[in-house]
């Protein structure tokens, strides 16, 4: 399995080659003029596996450590042995209008066993939490009275474009430089410490974290060791940690669990860690890794280390116009954009900043971006930073294809595959189903029963989502060997849903039952709220989504005739997409008035995006209904809610609005207590404001920017579907559409003038002539022809490595 994604990786990645463009008129760089003075403010680096997030300090500084892999907790059996015993009874109290005796039902009878995912602190009971790795104190020895003298020229800094973040100021006359990269070449974390004055480099370093840890000198290496809690007999994961230093000059002591380095002219900072996840022999590979890379001169690692993540990065490239505010630091950028949002060069940092995380917090082999991504600084990192599926971990993947990174897809892949076997045996105990099921929450012990709180614990569609997710990877590579690995896992989770689907009595359709639209609650005609109901409008979404592309797999691998005719009966029993009396789109099966009118969740817009059951030209009805439901629900919400909400506009083409919930995103935050309405925007350092601290508006934000560039979602290509105003001119190069193709493009006047098509799979390509476009022109190996175009749609068959271009006059 892993092979064959990475050769797919090495495949494409020659290809995409021909979309390299320069952006050195554009520099990528993200930059500030003094310390972080909160976490959240720091500037994350990261190789996939490790992560840090120094803060420039003085005098002191703090870095803090992470590893993907760094889980407490342990697999656990959470099925309540029970549970479907009460099914029934569940059922029949939603058939009667009785929601709030039957959630009421659910807590006693239908969540899972024992303490669940801890409401939050999962890493004191056996679900376990994301941790933190640990914090490195470096204290900078300068010999100097820190009140007299102050630093001048001070800058911190990230370049998106090479991986490495520095610091440098000068101080009492000598300038100091330090920059930190998470390799991609030796899978260390390296911190070079230079001064353009010999002998002026001495420090203290230091390690800890808040539990479970012993940090000591070992043969002149700092080194952490530790043993996280499993939540039943506190032996769980392993952990090593170890520091070495190599320096220019100077001498080396050690005091106190302390390493010292004086009158050094530069000094290398060497951290390798691993941990025993999946991985029996990690202290041979924590010693394997830093050898080899102390082996390798500074740099030649870091040389390598650029040229890996550029094989990455630099396979998409977006230019929107003026990035004049690049002289601005990140910080005030943001704060000015959030007054005057005509900058947009900010959008393509932001893009390419999303790109930038997801390359660095997952890689084959190892896990995808949990709820933070890879960076954490706490024990209980908010939320346990596990995998929510009601949106998260879906969010995470939205620019993943897009934005020409299909490479990435393997760890996502994985950790599903892994959820179908504890996935079948939580079907049978909950639903005496068949297939698989997970609910609303899992975690990399492969958890998949209901939450403890049936208000939102009870959704079970979100592991239909993941297939949805899965199935993106197949409409943008047209991979048949990947869609042999992945039709048992969407066959399995159509089973599921097969046979669990109930007759209502009222209408006749087949709906969940139970089930919930994602946190949202609802009144009762007597008064009553709840959250607990039966078909509501994403499920049915969802699950016709299921089946439908359960159903084309099952044709394109000609597998399943009988279980295939099964899914297309019940799809066309399932409850369409209504529009309510005020004109929304109906979130429930019942016109229930939400108890929140402006809440975070938008899930009966699913349909709208991600899928593409909604759109404005096949639906023009529900996607004006859609529109009141977005207006509706308002510009503010959570930082995830507002990039959902970028794309939702985008899938609409409404490029305006888009670009006005763009600007909400950024909007300057820097409050980190939990805000469940209306507090998100983004921090100094670019991380996005749930708040605190969540990633997936990150990923939603770039694919919201890509979703205004480029759509394929209809059966065709689409150039510009939602470009605002600010964007009136532009090009990018590389990013990715449906049927197997990169493409770019270039305009003017916010008229298209050119665009180019790569196709990486065998396809006919339909692309979709804009308005103002009278005449096509296709340019195939030097020979200029016409492209006639029929009902406003061009087509184009190519093989496999194909390139063509097309001027649109």
């Amino acid at each position: 399995m892993r092979f064959f994604f990475l050769l797919s990786f090495i495949v494409s990645a020659g290809i995409s080659a021909v979309f390299a463009q320069s952006s050195a008129t554009s520099p990528l760089r993200m930059w500030y003029k003094h310390p972080a003075q909160q976490w959240e403010a720091c500037i994350p680096i990261g190789n996939g596996r490790l992560g840090a997030m120094p803060d420039g300090g003085i005098y002191r500084e703090n870095i803090v450590l992470n590893d993907i892999t760094l889980w407490s907790g342990s697999k656990q059996d959470a099925d309540a042995p029970d549970a479907a015993r009460f099914l029934p009874q569940i059922q029949q109290l939603l058939f009667e209008g009785k929601n709030a005796e039957a959630e009421a039902l659910m807590y006693s009878s239908f969540v899972c066993k024992g303490a669940g995912s801890g409401y939050g602190n999962g890493s004191a009971v056996p679900y376990g939490s994301y941790e933190t790795l640990g914090t490195l104190h470096i204290d900078y020895l300068y010999g100097i009275d820190s009140g007299r003298v102050k630093p001048t020229m001070y800058e911190r800094a990230l370049s998106l474009e090479d991986a490495v973040a520095t610091t440098k100021y000068t101080l009492n006359n000598t300038t100091f430089r330090r920059e930190y990269l998470a390799s991609f070449n030796h899978d260390v974390m390296i911190i070079r410490l230079t001064a353009d004055q010999r002998k002026k480099i001495a420090i203290a370093l230091s390690i800890d974290r808040p539990e479970r840890y012993t940090a000591s000198i070992v043969n002149g290496e700092l080194q952490m060791t530790g043993q996280l809690n499993n939540g039943t007999d506190g032996k769980g994961m392993r952990y090593r940690t170890r520091i070495k230093l190599v320096p220019t000059g100077g001498k080396i002591t050690s005091e106190n669990n302390q390493l010292r380095l004086t009158d050094a002219d530069a000094v290398t900072i060497y951290i390798s860690s691993s941990t025993d996840f999946r991985n029996p022999e990690f202290e041979k590979k924590t010693n394997d890794a830093l050898m080899a890379a102390v082996g390798t001169k500074y740099d030649v690692e870091r040389a390598a280390h650029t040229r890996h993540y550029q094989q990455l990065f630099n396979r998409a490239t977006v230019w929107l116009g003026d990035n004049s505010a690049q002289s601005l630091p990140t910080d005030q950028r943001l704060q000015a954009f959030a007054k005057d949002a005509n900058d947009p060069g900010l959008a393509v940092l932001y893009f390419q900043f999303g790109r930038y995380l997801l390359i660095s917090s997952t890689r084959p082999g190892l896990l995808p971006p949990n709820l933070q991504g890879l960076w954490a600084n706490t024990i209980h990192t908010p939320w346990n930073g596990d995998y929510h599926l009601n949106i998260n971990i879906q969010m995470n993947h939205w620019p993943l294809h897009v934005g020409n990174l299909p490479m990435l897809n393997e760890p996502f892949h994985s950790l599903v595959a892994g959820l179908v076997e504890p996935g079948s045996k939580t079907a049978r105990i909950y639903y005496n189903a068949d297939g698989w099921v997970a609910h609303v929450i899992t975690n990399v012990w492969g958890y998949t029963s209901p939450g403890e709180h049936p208000s939102w614990g009870a959704f079970n569609t979100g592991s239909a989502w993941l297939c949805q997710m899965l199935w993106d990877h197949y409409t943008f590579t047209n991979d048949k060997i990947y869609l042999e690995q992945l039709y048992p896992i969407l066959k399995g989770s159509a089973s599921f849903y097969l046979s669990t689907l109930v007759k209502d009595p009222a209408t006749g359709w087949l709906v969940t039952s139970p089930s919930n639209s994602p946190e949202n609650s609802f009144r009762l005609p007597d008064g009553k709220t709840a959250n607990v109901c039966m078909g509501p409008t994403m499920d049915n979404q969802i699950i016709r989504t299921l089946f439908q592309y359960t159903t084309e797999a099952s044709t394109i691998l000609n597998k399943d005739e009988a279980f295939r005719k099964q899914l297309q009966d019940a799809a066309q029993k399932l409850p369409p997409t209504r529009i309510a009396s005020d004109g929304r789109i109906m979130e429930w099966l019942q016109e229930y008035p939400e108890t929140d009118i402006y809440h975070r969740h938008i899930s009966h817009l699913w349909g709208l995006y991600p899928a593409e059951e909604i759109t404005v030209e096949k639906t023009p009805a529900l996607a004006t209904a859609a529109k009141k439901t977005l207006n509706v629900r308002g510009d503010g919400g959570t930082g995830w809610s507002l990039a959902w909400k970028v794309n939702l506009w985008a899938r609409l083409q409404e490029g305006n609005h888009a670009h006005k919930l763009l600007q909400h995103l950024l909007n300057p935050v820097s409050n980190t207590e939990t805000n469940m309405q209306n507090g998100g925007g983004t921090y100094s350092n670019f991380f996005c404001a749930h708040p605190p601290f969540q990633i997936d508006g990150n990923f939603g934000g770039a694919a919201g920017i890509a979703e205004m560039l480029v759509q394929s979602h209809q059966g065709y290509i689409e150039f510009l579907p939602a470009l605002p105003d600010v964007w009136s001119q532009g090009k990018y190069s590389g990013l990715c559409v449906r049927g197997g193709a990169q493409v770019s493009a270039e305009w003017k006047n916010s008229k298209l003038q050119q665009a180019e098509i790569l196709a990486t799979a065998d396809n006919t390509f339909h692309i979709k002539v804009p308005a103002y476009s009278t005449k096509l022109k296709l340019v195939k190996k030097g020979k200029t022809m016409d492209l006639p175009a029929a009902n406003g749609v061009a087509s184009i068959h190519l093989m496999k490595g194909d390139q063509v271009k097309i001027l649109f006059q």
